[in-house]
């Protein structure tokens, strides 16, 4: 069937309802006047709902072609998409041949409009010729705007949610409630509530997207924080700590400054221990200074002697054999020996032995402690790399329970890895295998 609109309807195209005698003037711009005044707050949030409604039909653009393909498919002079709620009509996107006068943005008082009855009832109006149809030849609506010819097909999102209408009008009568335009609009409606659906869902995305940025940046400055305005305080502690030490002239003002230089070394190991953890989870993982070396064995024998040093009554032993070059960052290497040294002695008995051994394999080096003692709980296994674990040992335990999960951190960061076994009679051994020539670039 071919709908042709008659050539008086064509002639005003380009003009306005109001200059061709078909509709009110000003048609469609005046201000929203809802029927009992509103707090502030509950207008403004109102009025911003509306405008990222209206912008997110404008980024579809599907909807042009659809109210194009309408009226042509039809022969009406006017499609829209409109947002309607409980308290407003406005429209988000406009087909206009025929100079109707509004456009995206513009409102209706949703009392004059056969959308708020469509949006009730949950089910489209087609109204062939309003003037003599026994439902609406009496209705306000056509009246007012001088249409005769008229449809609106509920826009409804998923999970039941009304977002607005897909409506079309004509000045002129036309045969529109037939089977396959109904089916039309109700086939347009369902794909612009799909595009919205999708709309939404990609703006959550970047806005989820926006949020994790802030959060990064938010971890970068407590990366920050650690680094700097934790640190540069504790180095004027120990400057002075160590002045008050070479000036002491009696041994318990010596005796508090290498107090003080022992709680120095022990909250910059807290805070090292911290920052490695941020910039390991938080920032993007450990930086490295990677550079090929001969010093590796020397390196693991200094953690040893300072051990020893650091615990005269206990037994610590080494046994380092490392003739191979290899590229590695040698600070963290000994941070991971260290580490490793520290947890021995803290875990193990107390008469026990402790032993560093370091050893050249065929592609990687190999650094282990083992420790005399009692056994780590097989359920403990799986999570004594975990960040801020520590084992139960009945003792009173120093630091955060992140230097063995940092060594993890250091030797992933290696391209390499750690591990442990634990037994009766056989003691605690880990041990961490790193590439001799260093992570893939």
């Amino acid at each position: 069937m071919q709908l042709a609109s008659p050539p008086s309807f064509r002639s005003g195209a380009g003009r306005s309802l109001a200059e061709t005698g078909l509709g009110p003037e000003p048609l469609g711009l005046g201000p929203l006047a809802p029927e009992s005044p509103k707090p502030k707050a509950a207008v403004d949030e109102t009025t911003e709902q509306i405008a990222e409604d209206v912008a997110a039909v404008g980024r579809l653009g599907i909807v042009p072609t659809l109210l194009q393909v309408l009226c042509e498919s039809t022969g009406l002079g006017f499609a829209a998409v409109a947002r309607v709620s409980d308290t407003s009509w406005t429209a988000c996107a406009v087909y206009d041949s025929v100079g109707f006068g509004l456009r995206p943005g513009s409102q209706l008082s949703l009392h004059t409009t056969l959308c708020m009855e469509s949006r009730e009832a949950r089910a489209p109006i087609v109204i062939d010729h309003a003037s003599e149809d026994p439902q609406y030849r009496d209705h306000a609506t056509p009246r007012l705007y001088k249409i005769e010819s008229y449809a609106s097909f509920p826009i409804v999102l998923a999970g039941g949610d009304y977002f607005g209408n897909l409506c079309a009008i004509d000045p002129r009568p036309a045969r529109i409630d037939e089977p396959w335009v109904r089916a039309m609009f109700e086939r347009f409606a369902a794909l612009i509530a799909t595009q919205l659906e999708e709309e939404r869902r990609h703006e959550e995305t970047h806005s989820a997207l926006m949020s994790e940025r802030a959060v990064g940046e938010s971890r970068e400055q407590f990366i920050a924080i650690l680094g700097h305005d934790l640190r540069n305080p504790l180095a004027v502690v120990s400057a002075c700590a160590t002045l008050l030490k070479r000036r002491a002239a009696d041994p318990g003002s010596a005796r508090l400054a290498d107090q003080m230089l022992r709680n120095v070394d022990r909250m910059s190991g807290l805070i090292g221990d911290t920052l490695d953890f941020a910039k390991g989870r938080l920032g993007g993982g450990l930086s490295l200074d990677l550079q090929w070396t001969e010093g590796l064995a020397a390196a693991i024998d200094e953690i040893a002697a300072a051990a020893r040093l650091s615990h005269p009554g206990r037994r610590i032993e080494s046994n380092v054999v490392v003739d191979r070059a290899a590229r590695c960052d040698v600070a963290r290497i000994q941070q991971i020996a260290s580490n490793l040294v520290d947890n021995a002695i803290a875990h193990g008995w107390a008469d026990g032995l402790v032993t560093i051994s370091a050893q050249c394999l065929q592609e990687c080096f190999e650094l282990s402690v083992w420790n005399q003692g009692d056994p780590i709980p097989p359920e403990s296994i799986g999570k004594i790399f975990e960040p801020f674990w520590r084992q139960d040992s009945g003792r009173a335990q120093d630091g955060l329970g992140l230097g063995l999960h940092i060594c993890t951190l250091i030797a992933k960061a290696h391209g390499g890895s750690i591990s442990v076994s634990s037994s009766p009679g056989r003691g605690t051994l880990f041990v961490a295998r790193i590439p001799i020539a260093g992570p893939p670039d």
